[in-house]
């Protein structure tokens, strides 16, 4: 009986142990499924805070809703993703889907409206969980060949106060159904996009801002390199077109400058830049009645869907949305800018027309302070000018004037031939420095146009027909020379050639004159000491002055000044 007691006591003993060690296991099963879903929560979090970093990190707007979409997809562990980007009303101005391949997005063909339960996160902007998408009331079925989903998770993005769109996720994995936990996943996610987008909202207006403010840049270097105003008013249109992102860019100014803006009748379109440019080029806009025409009256950019006035002259069918920013300074207003994108795409924005207004104004005070330094210049030229005039009148011919009132006084004292042969033609050639000093003073005072400056192509033809020939010439030119239009001095110098052509090959000629002279007519004289008219002298030269002449209403002649010697040719035309 001794030897029974302790097995009966060692049984006794595990029977009461047993409930213990059950129990025991029981706890330590759900303390391992407690820390198994600590460290699934704990891999939650991980992925959600990559997630939140990984969407804040990007700053381009797209890439930033694609980052939303795949990050979405991963963190729920779904199928497929898109994000709806809300336009006007229901519809969707973007659609961002992953998941779906090419092929299949093709077939599906166009996005979504923004109808059935898409629709009821615009209505009703809060999160939403569906076990059975088609079994939901507002369900309106899916388009052909779309994969078939079933689990639905949808929340929506808040930019600030704004919805700017929403995030759907469908088709848990391996058949299960979106939880309490993947809504406050997706909720965080959404959080987080808001500010992301706002942040890449904000790096692109002022990516935006920074170009318009280069464009700027670039054109005040242009006006002061001295572009000319015309190639600055294109570089203006180019630089529009392209940061407007427009299909055409004019620019339509008044007839007159300094005309008050209230007096305005119309505008000519001086620069086209686009489609159709060649078309709108040259073409009047009234005042009253058109877009650009109230942008000019009023001072004030607008917005429109469309031009009131039809600049082209014909139903142009492809103008759609329209916008015009006038070119304002603080006294006038110079012109207005026109941007007009094709129908069917979407209209200016709000911030994009005060951007592109800025940028007018901007470039029409430009062009004003590059005229006024132009003028300034000018200003200052022509008193340079007015000067030099005054000193070579007061002194230089008035000492040239006492050296020949001497040479004639030394004339007359002297009976050699010789010396008062070589003392007249000194004289002679003293007044004829003074004829081109007084010429040079008139040119001086003259206001500089883009008239030709016949004095320097004459002398430049006498140079080049007589060259190194044992000739003396004479050139007298007398009258406002600067007012000679450049087609009447092309003339001018064609009738010079001819004549001293045919004096030099063929009247063996020693002296020549050249005399040009503007009063009421223009007269051109040619005199030579020759041998007179030759027979040799080619009649088609001599024809050709005659036609000149005649075309001009002028009157061409050859005469012979001297005893059966010489000839000289006259060529006179009305101004």
């Amino acid at each position: 009986m001794v030897r029974e007691f302790p097995e009966r006591g060692a049984r006794s003993i595990e029977l009461q142990n047993a409930p213990s060690q059950k129990r025991l296991r029981e706890l330590l099963g759900k303390v391992g499924d407690r820390i198994t879903q600590i460290a699934d929560v704990r891999d939650r979090i991980d992925g959600l805070l990559e997630a939140m970093l990984s969407v804040s990190s990007e700053l381009d707007l797209e890439t930033t809703l694609e980052s939303i979409v795949a990050a979405g997809i991963r963190l729920v562990d779904a199928e497929y993703g898109a994000l709806g980007v809300l336009g006007s009303g229901y519809d969707l101005s973007a659609f961002l889907a992953q998941g779906i391949s090419e092929e299949v997005r093709t077939e599906i063909g166009d996005l979504p409206t923004g109808r059935g339960v898409l629709g009821l996160l615009i209505d009703d902007p809060r999160v939403l969980r569906l076990d059975d998408l088609s079994e939901h009331p507002a369900a309106v079925g899916f388009p052909p060949n779309h994969p078939q989903m079933t689990t639905f998770l949808g929340a929506p993005i808040r930019v600030r106060d704004e919805i700017f769109g929403n995030l759907f996720l469908t088709e848990k994995k391996n058949g299960a159904l979106f939880t309490e936990d993947n809504e406050l996943v997706i909720q965080a996610l959404a959080a987080a996009a808001g500010i992301a987008i706002e942040n890449a909202r904000l790096y692109e207006q002022a990516q935006t801002q920074l170009a318009w403010i280069e464009a700027n840049r670039d054109i005040i270097a242009e006006l002061l390199t001295g572009a000319d105003n015309q190639e600055v008013l294109e570089a203006i249109a180019r630089k529009v077109l392209t940061l407007a992102d427009a299909d055409l860019v004019c620019i339509a100014e008044p007839h007159d400058h300094e005309m008050p803006p209230e007096l305005v009748e119309e505008l000519v379109v001086t620069v086209a830049e686009g489609i159709d440019a060649d078309v709108f080029r040259g073409r009047t806009v009234p005042t009253r009645g058109s877009t650009s025409g109230d942008a000019f009256r009023r001072r004030r950019p607008v917005l429109r869907d469309q031009l009131e006035y039809d600049i082209s002259g014909h139903s142009s069918a492809w103008h759609g949305p329209v916008m015009v920013a006038p070119l304002r300074t603080v006294e006038s207003t110079r012109g207005v800018l026109i941007a007009v994108r094709s129908k069917g795409r979407d209209a200016f924005a709000e911030d994009l027309l005060s951007l592109s207004a800025d940028f007018a104004d901007q470039a029409a005070l430009a062009l004003q302070l590059a005229s006024a330094a132009n003028q300034t210049q000018q200003m200052r030229v022509l008193e340079d000018r007015e000067r030099i005039a005054r000193d070579l009148h007061d002194h230089v011919i008035q000492r040239i004037f006492a050296e020949g009132l001497t040479l004639q006084a030394t004339l007359q004292r002297t009976q050699s031939p010789e010396i008062r042969a070589r003392l007249t033609r000194s004289i002679n050639n003293l007044q004829d420095i003074v004829q081109d000093v007084r010429s040079t003073i008139f040119d001086l005072q003259a206001e500089e146009s883009e008239t030709t400056r016949l004095r320097q192509r004459v002398q430049e033809t006498i140079d080049q027909q007589v060259d190194d020939l044992p000739i003396q010439t004479h050139v007298r030119m007398a009258g406002p020379l600067s007012i000679v239009e450049p087609r009447l001095a092309d003339q001018v110098i064609a009738v010079v050639r001819e004549a001293l052509s045919n004096a030099v090959r063929y009247a063996h000629a020693t002296t020549l004159t050249v005399a040009i002279s503007v009063a009421d007519d223009l007269a051109v004289e040619v005199t030579d000491d020759g041998v007179g008219l030759d027979e040799d002298v080619t009649p088609s030269g001599l024809t050709n002055m005659r036609l000149r002449a005649e075309e001009l209403g002028g009157t061409f002649a050859l005469t012979t000044p001297g005893a059966g010697h010489g000839l000289s040719v006259r060529w006179t035309v009305p101004l």
